[in-house]
C-alpha cells in the first residue's frame, strides 16, 4: 500500500510538471564534445536504422547519473553520467540502450518549447543565459520538465527496459562495438539500486538507477547476450578513449568547484586532460595568468589542435583582450573547417574589438555559422549586432526575430519579423523567412489566447 501511494505521488508530480512552464534545463554546447558524441553514437544510430543526420546525443548540465529519451530521435545524457563513466565505451553502452527506447517508441511525453543552453566555453560573456537548440530537442526538454520530475515520469516498465536492453545489445553487436562498457556501467547502477532501494527519495540516489531498474535477471541476460558476440573481445578504440578523457576533464573543470577540480588534477599531472581541467578551474577562479599558462602548455604540445586554440582565444577574449584573441580563434575556425560554435566565438571576438574594420569579416564568419547551425541564438545575437552597426535595420530585425523564435520569446519574434518584412524586398529569401517566423509566432500567440479562454471557462 505504501509503495502504491509512492507510485501515485510520482504520477501526480509528473502530470503537474508536464503542465507547468519548463524549468530552464541547461544544455552544454561545446564543439569538441559534440563532435565526440557524434562519433561514438554514429555507428549505433546506423545500426538502429536511424540517420545520424537526424538523430543525435544532447548533453545536459546535471550532476546526476541519468540518460533519457523524450520523443524524436534524440538521446539526452546528463553531465554526471560522463563524470561517472570510466571510459567512452560505457557511454556508448548507455546510448545504445537509449536508442532502444527510441526505436521502441517508449518516450511517454511530447510537447513543444525551447530550452536554455550553456556553452562549455562561456564563462563571463553571459552566453550561459542564451537559449539554443532545435525545436525537437526543445520538445524533449519541455517533456522532461523539472529535474526532480525527470526521474518520475520517464519510469519505463520492466518490459520496455528489457526490450531496450535487447535492442541496445543488437545495435552494439551490429556496429562491431564491444558490450563490455554497457555491462560494466549497468553493473554500477545495479549496485546502486540495491544499496538505496528502487523508489528512494534520497537526493543522493541517481535518477537513472530509479528510472532504469536493473534486476539481477536482466543483468545476467545482458551478460549472456553480450559475451557471445564476436565484438565482445574487441579492444576499445584508443582515439575515442583519448578524446573521452579530454572531454571528461574539461567538463569537470567547467561544472565542478575549482577546488574539487584541482584536487582531481594536481599540478604534478602534466597530461592534456589535466591542463584542460586546470585551465577552466583557474579561469573560473579569476586567475587569468594561470589559466593562460595551462592553455599555452596545450597549444605548445599540439599547435594545430583547433580545440586548444579555441580555449586560448576564449580565455583571452573573456579576460578583456579581444584583439589578442582574434588570431587563435581565426586559426581554430580554419582548422575546424568553420565549425559553427567556434566560428561564432571568433565572430564575437571580432565584434568585441569595436573596430569597424572587422565588421565585414565578422559578418561573413557569422553568416556561415548560422547557415550550418541555424539554431544558435548567440550567433544570431552577434549577427544582429553586425547589422545594427552597419545600419541595416531590416536585417537587424530579422536576426532579432530568429533569436527570439529560438528562445521562445514569441511576442518579440512576431514584432521583429513584421519589422523585417516592412524593410526587406518582398519575395526575397530574407522576406520569406521573416514571413514564416511571423506566421508561426502569430499562430502560437493565438493558441495561447484560446487556451487561456478555455481555462477561464
Amino acid at each position: 500500500m505504501k509503495r502504491f501511494a509512492t507510485l501515485l505521488a510520482m504520477v501526480c508530480i509528473a502530470c503537474f510538471a508536464a503542465a507547468q512552464p519548463a524549468a530552464a534545463q541547461s544544455l552544454l554546447r561545446d564543439a569538441e564534445t559534440e563532435a565526440w558524441l557524434a562519433d561514438i553514437s554514429k555507428p549505433l544510430f546506423q545500426a538502429a536504422g536511424l540517420s545520424p543526420a537526424n538523430a543525435k546525443v544532447v548533453l545536459i548540465q546535471d550532476n546526476s547519473i541519468n540518460a533519457f529519451v523524450a520523443g524524436g530521435q534524440i538521446v539526452y545524457i546528463h553531465s554526471g553520467l560522463i563524470d561517472a563513466a570510466d571510459n567512452a565505451n560505457e557511454v556508448q553502452g548507455v546510448i545504445a540502450h537509449e536508442i532502444g527506447h527510441i526505436v521502441g517508441g517508449h518516450a511517454v511525453f511530447q510537447n513543444d518549447g525551447g530550452y536554455t543552453s550553456i556553452t562549455l566555453l562561456s564563462m563571463l560573456l553571459g552566453v550561459a543565459a542564451m537559449a539554443a537548440g532545435s525545436g525537437d530537442a526543445g520538445a524533449g526538454i519541455i517533456a522532461a520538465g523539472q529535474r526532480a520530475a525527470i526521474g518520475k515520469y520517464l519510469s519505463f516498465s520492466r518490459v520496455q527496459e528489457s526490450s531496450a536492453d535487447a535492442a541496445g545489445v543488437r545495435f552494439l553487436n551490429s556496429a562491431g562495438v564491444t558490450g563490455r562498457g554497457m555491462l560494466s556501467f549497468f553493473d554500477k547502477l545495479t549496485a546502486q539500486m540495491h544499496r538505496y532501494g528502487y523508489y528512494s527519495t534520497d537526493p543522493e540516489v541517481d535518477p537513472f538507477a530509479q528510472t532504469h531498474p536493473m534486476s539481477q535477471d536482466r543483468v545476467e541476460t545482458l551478460k549472456a547476450d553480450l559475451q557471445k558476440a564476436p565484438s565482445w573481445g574487441k579492444p576499445l578504440d584508443p582515439d575515442l578513449e583519448r578524446r573521452f578523457k579530454r572531454i571528461q576533464a574539461k567538463l569537470r573543470g567547467y561544472v565542478s568547484e575549482p577546488a574539487t577540480t584541482l584536487r582531481l588534477y594536481p599540478v604534478a599531472d602534466q597530461s592534456a586532460p589535466a591542463h584542460y581541467a586546470r585551465a577552466y578551474a583557474y579561469h573560473k577562479s579569476g586567475y587569468p595568468e594561470q589559466a593562460a599558462a595551462e592553455t599555452a602548455a596545450l597549444v605548445k604540445a599540439a599547435p594545430q589542435d583547433p580545440y586548444f586554440l579555441e580555449l586560448e582565444g576564449q580565455i583571452l577574449l573573456e579576460s578583456g583582450r579581444p584583439a589578442e584573441a582574434i588570431a587563435p580563434l581565426r586559426q581554430a575556425t580554419e582548422l575546424s573547417h568553420n565549425q559553427p560554435l567556434i566560428a561564432t566565438t571568433f565572430g564575437h571576438a571580432l565584434l568585441a574589438t569595436e573596430d569597424k574594420a572587422n565588421l565585414t569579416e565578422a559578418e561573413a564568419v557569422l553568416r556561415k555559422a548560422v547557415a550550418r547551425d541555424h539554431d544558435n541564438p548567440f550567433a544570431w545575437l552577434n549577427l544582429g549586432t553586425v547589422y545594427d552597426r552597419k545600419g541595416d535595420e531590416p536585417r537587424t530585425a530579422l536576426a532579432t526575430a530568429e533569436r527570439a523564435n529560438l528562445t521562445g520569446d514569441t511576442r518579440t519574434a512576431l514584432v521583429s519579423a513584421r519589422a523585417a518584412m516592412a524593410g526587406l524586398p518582398q519575395g526575397s529569401s530574407d522576406w520569406v523567412r521573416a514571413q514564416d517566423i511571423a506566421m508561426v509566432s502569430q499562430n502560437e500567440m493565438d493558441d495561447k489566447k484560446r487556451k487561456g479562454r478555455r481555462n477561464l471557462q
